[in-house]
């Protein structure tokens, strides 16, 4: 079916378009733009007047708690989560359970996902056999069966003759590794961020050098095996002085931050709100004003939400006890468009940094809108507010810092494959 949206606000960031216009979809890719647009027939017609159409969200991390979790949230709640946020493609980490080691998983979790006939899904597979950090996993046999990249999610490895191993067989076949930084011993016991807040609460501590120590050791691993390196969640000004330096010498590393951090601090967790327990946790407000603007100059290279539904069972416990995780699918587009005003950006270098910049690390033709490009497309208002409540979130995880805020953005319309998938009720 030929579908035709007309009278919008055209914001394609790859080439910087930001302009009125008309968009062809036809056999799931955008077909023509503008005239040609206009001078074609078209089966549907979507009026998106006072409305910005962008390609689809593509959202690095967002777990989906299947398969092993499913009393947190199911692939089907999630994925509706998803395409609500505008979201159209997304990377889950491995860390399910069992984890994705095999890739008769991979294969499963992929045909779920299609049959739903939501969001694109690209699975990221266990860098070692169930996250033990022990023995390496089959990454040839893992890659074919669809995943993009190897990670071991929140679990460190120790052992680091064997994180060396990994990176070395990598780079042999080019398979991308995706990592976070922290040193496990450093961090140990450890819920709120190393400073005044976390003394004043009775909080143990986790130090910025836990991130340092461990990033530190990443970079050196990546100048000897010269291994495509993707550092997921970045949380300190720290890291991200060493993140810079990383890439003025040309090492193959690129670096994520959780949208979370860019907006909110240890200061947030006022008196032990759980909904702040996040991993890793929210740091100083310095680390803060550090990661919003490593965002914007392209230090770091996208924001994720860091999707992770939590049961009320295991959130509404004592901070130090909860479960650190927040939902994020949903507020991915808002929370993007409130740090890109707070730093006086325009839309599309604003949307660049969940667009565009994500499909280029993931190795997807997504996130632009060009002929010939993917028809994934999200349909929004950028002035509308709305009040994010739990009976608002489609999300089965209904936990967020962000509770009773007001947030503009609202999402008309989703589109994937030129196929629309959501539209606001």
């Amino acid at each position: 079916m030929r579908t035709l949206i007309r009278n919008a606000r055209i914001v394609d960031p790859a080439s910087g378009r930001d302009a009125p216009g008309e968009l062809l979809l036809a056999d799931g890719r955008v077909a023509a733009l503008d005239a040609d647009a206009r001078a074609a027939s078209a089966e549907r017609i979507i009026d998106a007047r006072g409305l910005v159409v962008a390609p689809g969200l593509i959202d690095l991390s967002a777990r989906l708690r299947e398969p092993g979790f499913e009393f947190k949230a199911t692939l089907e709640s999630e994925m509706e989560a998803a395409v609500a946020g505008g979201v159209t493609s997304l990377a889950c980490p491995p860390d399910t359970d069992p984890p994705l080691d095999e890739p008769g998983l991979v294969d499963m979790l992929r045909r779920r996902a299609k049959a739903l006939s939501r969001a694109r899904l690209y699975p990221i597979g266990a860098l070692t056999a169930k996250l033990e950090g022990g023995r390496l996993t089959e990454m040839a046999e893992l890659a074919a069966a669809g995943c993009v990249a190897f990670s071991q999610a929140n679990v460190a490895v120790t052992d680091t003759q064997v994180l060396w191993r990994a990176l070395q067989y990598a780079g042999t076949f080019g398979y991308p590794v995706w990592l976070r930084a922290e040193d496990p011993w450093l961090a140990r016991g450890g819920v709120a961020h190393d400073g005044e807040v976390a003394t004043r609460l009775g909080l143990a501590g986790i130090p910025v050098f836990a991130e340092t120590v461990a990033l530190g050791t990443l970079i050196e691993l990546v100048r000897s095996t010269r291994t495509r390196l993707h550092v997921c969640r970045l949380s300190s000004a720290a890291g991200v002085a060493l993140m810079r330096a990383a890439r003025r010498e040309g090492l193959p590393v690129s670096c994520d931050v959780g949208i979370h951090h860019v907006h909110l601090s240890d200061m947030d967790l006022g008196y032990f709100d759980a909904q702040c327990r996040l991993e890793p946790p929210l740091r100083s407000r310095r680390d803060r004003e550090a990661l919003a603007q490593a965002l914007a100059d392209g230090t770091i290279d996208c924001a994720v939400s860091d999707h992770t539904p939590v049961d009320d069972d295991h959130k509404q416990l004592p901070f130090a006890e909860a479960e650190p995780g927040a939902t994020g699918l949903e507020l991915l587009l808002p929370l993007v468009l409130k740090w890109g005003v707070e730093r006086k950006l325009g839309l599309a270098q604003t949307l660049a940094r969940v667009t565009c910049e994500p499909a280029r690390i993931l190795g997807v033709e997504a996130g632009r809108l060009a002929p010939g490009a993917p028809a994934d497309i999200v349909v929004f208002d950028p002035e509308t507010a709305f009040r994010v409540a739990p009976e608002t979130l489609r999300s089965q995880g209904k936990n967020s810092p962000f509770l009773g805020y007001e947030l503009a953005g609202r999402v008309r319309a989703t589109l994937v494959a030129g196929q629309v998938v959501y539209e606001q009720p």
